[in-house]
């Protein structure tokens, strides 16, 4: 079991720790373009999938493999959806997230990333938010970036 398992193994739902999305499930993402993956010199090491919504990007999922952490794969990652963003005059940047783990929220918010308040956040964003409650995911955020 990685660190990160470890870490959050206690408060979080077994099948989060095993279940993967499969590779079908970031079609969309590839389609529209707002799919990219980091290759290591024999397989993928990172990756991020993201979709617009109303005038921002939302990022569905930001994975960096075990034992690539702290090689700022996932900063780089982060400033490339930035940068896409911007090139295409969207105005934020919005994610779901573990609140409390520390390479989650905290580590969004030094990237500049806010927690957005469920009340002033889009429809879309509570849905998400209320279907991983459902779930079994405790303390979960949104977080959003204005650009």
């Amino acid at each position: 079991m990685s660190a990160a398992q470890k870490f959050i193994a206690q408060d979080t739902p077994a099948f989060l720790l095993t279940d993967c999305a499969p590779a079908e499930a970031y079609r969309p993402h590839l389609d529209a373009g707002t799919l990219w993956v980091v290759d290591g010199a024999e397989e993928p090491v990172a990756f991020l999938a993201a979709r617009v919504a109303d005038r921002r990007l939302h990022i569905d999922e930001l994975d960096v493999q075990d034992g690539q952490h702290g090689n700022g794969l996932g900063k780089r990652l982060l400033q490339h959806a930035l940068d896409h963003a911007r090139a295409r005059g969207l105005t934020r940047l919005s994610l779901t997230t573990f609140r409390s783990i520390p390479w989650n929220a905290p580590y969004y918010a030094r990237f500049g990333f806010r927690e957005w308040d469920p009340a002033e956040a889009p429809e879309d964003i509570r849905r998400a938010l209320r279907k991983e409650a459902a779930n079994g995911l405790s303390d979960r955020c949104a977080m959003v970036m204005d650009l």
